[in-house]
């Protein structure tokens, strides 16, 4: 008899800290923080009054350049796909999962705002009896 597959982990969004609960969620484990994410934006435009790859508030919203940062940090590399090419020039076996950036409509409580911003979600390959997609 086999062993259980270890158990799913998940972060729920916070805040616009989408692309930190995806590289999380897509790695399986607590390895990146706000802060750290902070800390590659900064490096990634270090004379930048204002840093183009992260919200000026504070909240998060990184953009795609931190996030290929922060998986180089872990042996990773991102690959900018363009949904254009043929998915069957993909090789799955080499691939760990997907992080994908899709429209989100912005909703004040139950009411839909006319407002479309990108939303940061991972999809990986977990293992078990069963193989499954897991979408954050």
């Amino acid at each position: 008899m086999s062993e259980p597959p270890p158990p799913l982990y998940h972060e729920r969004q916070h805040l616009e800290l989408c692309a930190l609960h995806a590289l999380n969620n897509l790695l399986q484990q607590l390895l990146f923080t706000q802060q750290q994410l902070d800390g590659l934006s900064g490096q990634l435009a270090p004379d930048s009054l204002v840093n183009p790859h992260r919200s000026l508030f504070g909240t998060g919203n990184y953009d795609v350049n931190v996030l290929m940062a922060a998986l180089l940090t872990q042996g990773l590399a991102a690959i900018w796909w363009d949904k254009r090419k043929s998915l069957s020039s993909l090789v799955l076996s080499r691939v760990h999962g997907f992080i994908l950036n899709i429209p989100s409509n912005m909703t004040l409580g139950f009411v839909s705002l006319p407002i479309q911003r990108k939303h940061w979600v991972a999809v990986w390959q977990s293992t078990g009896p069963t193989t499954i997609w897991t979408p954050n």
